[in-house]
Formats: C-alpha cells, sequence, structure tokens
C-alpha cells in the first residue's frame, strides 16, 4: 500500500495550493458514522423535499469509503468566492432579482472540477496511486470531510465556517488509496450566537444544525421541480436563485476576504438585474446570457417562474403588462406564477378582465385552481 512521506505530503500541499486553491488539507477517507446517521435522520423526518437523488444513493453518501472501499485518505480542496458586497442589500429593491453570490461568475462546477483533475493527475505521476474526484453533484458530503480535516467547521446554519474565510468557500475533494497523515480538526464553533438562524426569511431551521430543507429558498427557487407552494411565496421576496441570507448574517464574515478569483467576479447582468427584463426572455435569450454560469443548470421555465414570483412580491401594479404576457406562457410552472403574481399587483378588475380572456384557454388543472385561488384572495382583501 503506498503511504506518502511527510515532506511527499507538503509537496502535494504545496501542489494543490498553486491551482488556485485557497486551502489544501488531508483527513482519513472514512470520516466514520455520525455524518451518515445526520443523513438518515434528515431523510427520515421527509425534510429533503423532493430531492429523491438523496435518498437514491444515501449509502454511498454516508460514507466516502461505502462509495469507493479503496479510498485511505481524502484531499479537501476549498476557493474562497466572498463577495465584495452584502448580498441582502438588494433586498430593498423589489424591482431587481437577487442571484445568490455563488452563481453570479462562471459555474464553480466547471471550474473546481477542471483544477481538481490537474491534481488527480499529479497524483497518479508522483505516487502512483489511485483517485476520484468529485465537487457538489457527486454522493460525497464534502462538509464533513472538510470540517474532518481542519478547513473549518459546520455552523449552525448546518454550511461550512472558516476562520479565514468566513462562509463563503467552494469545496472539492479528491479521494486517493494512498495512506497520507491527517491533519488536525479546527477549534472552532459558534457559541452562543444564532445570527443565521434569525435571518432566513422562511425560518427554515427546526433547530441549530437543523434545516428544513422545503422551506429553504435554495431549495424552492433551485432545486425544487415542482410548482413553489403558495404560502411559501410571498416569503422569497425578490430572491430569484438561492440565497445567501444565512450565509451573510454570520459575525465570521467579518473576518472573510474579498476573492480574488477572476473566475468567481460577477458578471455585470447577474448584480443587479431587472426582474422586466428577466420576464421576458425565451429559452435561447436565457441560455446565452446564463452560458457558462450555474443558474443555466436550473432551465428557462424554472428560472422565469422564479422571477413572476418576485414581480408578484414587488407588488407594483406596473407589472401587469409583463405579467399577461407570460398568461399564456409554455410552461405550466411559469402560468401558474403569473397568475399568482397578477393576484398580488393587479386591481380587482384588472385581474377578472384577464381571467376572463385566459381561464377558457388553460388546460392544467393547477393553473386553473390558482385562478380560482388567486380571485376569491383579492375578494377577501376587498370584502376585509
Amino acid at each position: 500500500m503506498t503511504r506518502l512521506s511527510p515532506e511527499q505530503k507538503d509537496a502535494l500541499i504545496s501542489y494543490s495550493l498553486e491551482q488556485g486553491f485557497d486551502v489544501a488539507r488531508v483527513t482519513a477517507a472514512d470520516f466514520g458514522k455520525l455524518p451518515g446517521e445526520r443523513l438518515q435522520a434528515f431523510l427520515d423526518a421527509g425534510l429533503q423535499g423532493d430531492m429523491d437523488w438523496l435518498e437514491n444513493r444515501k449509502e454511498w453518501r454516508k460514507n466516502p469509503t461505502n462509495l469507493w472501499e479503496e479510498a485511505k485518505s481524502a484531499l479537501v480542496l476549498a476557493i474562497n468566492y466572498g463577495p465584495d458586497e452584502d448580498p441582502r442589500a438588494l433586498a430593498d429593491y423589489p424591482d431587481k432579482g437577487i442571484v445568490s453570490v455563488y452563481a453570479r461568475g462562471r459555474d464553480y462546477h466547471d471550474v473546481v472540477k477542471k483544477r481538481l483533475k490537474r491534481i488527480a493527475r499529479w497524483i497518479v505521476e508522483q505516487h502512483g496511486a489511485d483517485v476520484k474526484v468529485f465537487v457538489d453533484t457527486a454522493p460525497v458530503m464534502e462538509k464533513p470531510l472538510a470540517a474532518a480535516a481542519g478547513v473549518g467547521w459546520q455552523g449552525k446554519h448546518t454550511n461550512l465556517l472558516s476562520r479565514e474565510f468566513g462562509s463563503w468557500l467552494f469545496l472539492g475533494v479528491i479521494l486517493i488509496t494512498a495512506d497520507i497523515d491527517p491533519d488536525e480538526k479546527t477549534k472552532g464553533d459558534c457559541g452562543s450566537c444564532d445570527a443565521c438562524l434569525r435571518a432566513c426569511p422562511t425560518n427554515a431551521f427546526i433547530a441549530p444544525y437543523q434545516l428544513d430543507a422545503r422551506k429553504c429558498i435554495s431549495y424552492l427557487t433551485i432545486e425544487t421541480r415542482l410548482h413553489i407552494p403558495r404560502d411559501m411565496r410571498s416569503q422569497i421576496g425578490n430572491r430569484i436563485y438561492g440565497c445567501d441570507d444565512c450565509l451573510a448574517a454570520c459575525p465570521w464574515n467579518k473576518y472573510a476576504q474579498v476573492s480574488n478569483e477572476i473566475a468567481f467576479e460577477a458578471k455585470e447582468a447577474l448584480k443587479s438585474p431587472n426582474l422586466e427584463d428577466l420576464a421576458c426572455l425565451s429559452d435561447p435569450e436565457f441560455r446565452t446570457i446564463f452560458s457558462g454560469s450555474a443558474v443555466k443548470r436550473l432551465g428557462r421555465n424554472r428560472f422565469v417562474r422564479n422571477v413572476m414570483v418576485a414581480i408578484g412580491n414587488s407588488g407594483k401594479s406596473d407589472y401587469v403588462p409583463v405579467i399577461e404576457e407570460r398568461l399564456q406562457d409554455v410552461s405550466d410552472q411559469v402560468r401558474l406564477a403569473a397568475v399568482w403574481a397578477l393576484g398580488k399587483v393587479a386591481a380587482s378588475e384588472e385581474f377578472n378582465a384577464l381571467k376572463q380572456a385566459h381561464y377558457a384557454l388553460e388546460t392544467d388543472p393547477l393553473v386553473l385552481e390558482e385562478w380560482d385561488l388567486s380571485g376569491r384572495e383579492l375578494i377577501d382583501e376587498q370584502t376585509g
């Protein structure tokens, strides 16, 4: 069995940092039973929503050695993507859409994986060990590995925290068949602070370290393939792709550094996009604007669905013509969100006139139901 000497480990860490990572640390591939037990409790409670891929591959996720028995060590790598401003500032501008900081630049999956593969090739060439590389699309829990390696610790918001980089780290993992001396864990915790829990717009945290994904705005705007539940829409505000509120609220971010990684520099079009412009995107236009971005993975229909919800939350009647264009959209998700938005910003006369024009043409039962529910809500508001 291959074993790296301390000098060889130092060379591996140095090479990894030369490839553009800000942190490179090592831990055992086997991180014990606790992370898997927590995952199982999360799934047993049904907190994953319709993220069925978590259940389908849970045994692999429970421990990296379940996925690859031969793995002995894990090289955990991290890149800082710290923003140069508070991402919550746009919440005060309801005509703008908020895109999560991590998705404003190039797709981190592509950036991180390319660098991981370079390091993996180097390990094979230098030491003859077998390797596998992972970003967060694979069934590997990077955060427990990162905590075990001393990259940081998991905060009450369930995300990784670092003394040097706060909440803003992309993680990648290389599993290696070689034995490598592990690094020590980082000493750190959240103490009595609960700023992240209080900052959540949807109260998605059941308790410290426990998240109900079904209420998380990142889940609602990115992960779910279904209609956004009615009782959650008004709490989303103008967040159209993800949410950074719990991360941004963390006091550890006063030590965080602004990223100097050019790949993650925010595209100008994603810093404070106009909701009206985004609502009108066709599929080709969506693909062009979000080329190379993580947002592209969402697809045009669900993205415009999110934009419609944000428009409804704006409360501005000026958006009625924009909403009207989406009442005949090819996507039932967009049409339903447009009906809901119309009920939030239109006067009852406008709503009823548009319902009369579109209701008989609608074939989706859930969209028809939304017409009826939104109409009744308007009547209830008028009658007090």
